[in-house]
């Protein structure tokens, strides 16, 4: 292991022996549980959310099986899985050889006999050997059977940078499979949807590409393990607002909430909408808020051409063209090859660069 990974591991340990304390003492609860609320409310990382998600899923149905490189006995890079194998045991939760094509191929055979693979790209860039088993295959197996065969597959993808990693250790790969008919692109902002979308992208027929911002792991929040999850496919405002429409989703959603607050004092009222899941889209929630505001700004750590943010410019401009003052502005990273840690903060969005979009909205006309 690089020492790179060390120090994240070990950085992921102290926050995750707590959680996983807490995953063990709760029951694992099914959808209609009639645990009381004061019981289920938790503060937890995203790591911690994750895995009582997963524990919880293991339970409730053990055709469910979670397996990837190093998930087994070490619990998973981030330690994501941390006691899921000394849990359910290594038929349930095991490791795997470094073949990522192997580790897809595998969960598409075993999703046609009846399991429910959840597998682990245990960095986002290192999934690209598994891209023509999931384009070609996994993304395909239902529609080609005349759905006969479902795919319940999910694939965890930690993804993004901000963690002063090594460029192939910082993808942001979501435009490839958002773009990728018979996939769902699922991707949490916080402990909360980390947990609930979780669980219902294991119980999803179809199969659920699930981005895990790293940046985000051990940032804490509220977790009520009995609440009603938000739909799949519905975005959240997570701030409303009447002047300025702020789209994100995964990593850049606390940088869009803390810009929103700043523009707050300089009297812009922003409304901040996370998306939460890229495939489905919530068209209607992004458009209805647009013709309100009137103006819109679209935030992605991906680089700006071909992102995802490109087509939810195209769907604002296609049915709220009448209503914008202005044209949508997007804050993304940069077209070119991830940096080194050292220059990151120069290829990401942040704060700053997303006030001054929004200030450019306000610029007068030329």
């Amino acid at each position: 292991m690089s020492p790179w990974r060390k120090r994240m591991s070990q950085q992921a340990a102290d926050t995750q022996v707590r959680d996983a304390k807490t995953a063990s003492d709760t029951a694992p609860q099914a959808p209609e549980s009639t645990q009381s609320r004061s019981d289920a409310v938790q503060r937890t990382s995203m790591v911690g959310a994750l895995n009582l998600a997963l524990g919880h899923e293991m339970q409730h149905n053990d055709r469910v099986v979670m397996f990837g490189v190093d998930v087994g006995t070490l619990g998973g890079v981030f330690r994501v899985t941390d006691g899921l194998t000394e849990r359910f045991g290594e038929e349930r939760c095991f490791d795997t050889p470094i073949s990522e094509a192997g580790i897809m191929g595998a969960a598409i055979g075993m999703a046609m006999y009846g399991f429910r693979p959840v597998i682990e790209m245990q960095f986002d860039a290192f999934g690209y050997p598994a891209f023509e088993q999931m384009v070609s295959n996994l993304a395909k197996m239902r529609n080609r059977t005349r759905g006969d065969l479902s795919m319940p597959v999910v694939v965890r993808m930690p993804y993004g940078g901000g963690v002063g990693a090594v460029e192939h250790h910082s993808d942001s790969s979501e435009g490839y499979a958002a773009h990728t008919p018979g996939l769902h692109v699922y991707t949490p902002s916080n402990p909360s949807d980390a947990y609930h979308m979780l669980r219902q992208a294991i119980r999803s027929d179809d199969p659920v590409i699930f981005y895990e911002p790293k940046r985000l792991y051990w940032e804490e929040g509220d977790l009520d393990t009995s609440a009603n999850p938000l739909p799949i496919g519905q975005a959240r405002i997570c701030r409303p607002g009447e002047d300025v429409t702020l789209i994100s989703y995964g990593p850049t959603v606390p940088m869009a909430l803390a810009a929103a607050e700043t523009a707050a004092e300089y009297g812009y009222s922003v409304e901040v909408i996370d998306l939460r899941t890229l495939t489905p889209f919530d068209e209607h929630t992004v458009c209805e808020s647009v013709m309100r505001t009137g103006r819109a700004v679209m935030v992605h750590e991906a680089p700006q051409t071909g992102g995802f943010g490109a087509e939810v410019v195209a769907r604002i401009t296609s049915r709220c063209f009448d209503y914008l003052e202005r044209p949508v502005e997007r804050v993304t990273g940069l077209d070119v090859p991830y940096p080194p840690p050292g220059l990151e903060h120069l290829y990401l969005p942040n704060e700053e660069k997303i006030l001054g979009a929004i200030a450019t909205l306000y610029t007068e006309n030329d």
